[in-house]
């Protein structure tokens, strides 16, 4: 099956409680590539590459967060593939 891309939106308290170390370690056990950071305005976002079904899972899992957070809503619109190989955390926009 062909790799799909979906950008997510974390909102919450979902800073300084180890969304991003949280969700890169969820996205390396479901195979997926990409990269999530935080946002200015508090927000996570996320950028996940891989197989539809992965990235459900990776989506559903974040509406409880790490235990620490407290998860407001999560969004998701289709993205495109950045060719991303791997999953890293990125700096703060």
């Amino acid at each position: 099956m062909a790799r799909v891309a979906a950008l997510i939106r974390v909102e919450g308290r979902v800073q300084g409680v180890g969304f991003r170390w949280w969700l890169s370690a969820r996205a390396d056990e479901l195979g997926l590539a990409g990269w999530v950071r935080n946002r200015r305005d508090g927000a996570v976002e996320a950028l996940a590459i891989g197989e539809p079904a992965a990235i459900a899972q990776l989506v559903e899992s974040c509406h409880p967060g790490p235990a620490a957070a407290e998860v407001r809503s999560v969004t998701t619109e289709p993205a495109a593939d950045d060719g991303a190989d791997g999953f890293e955390q990125r700096a703060t926009v």
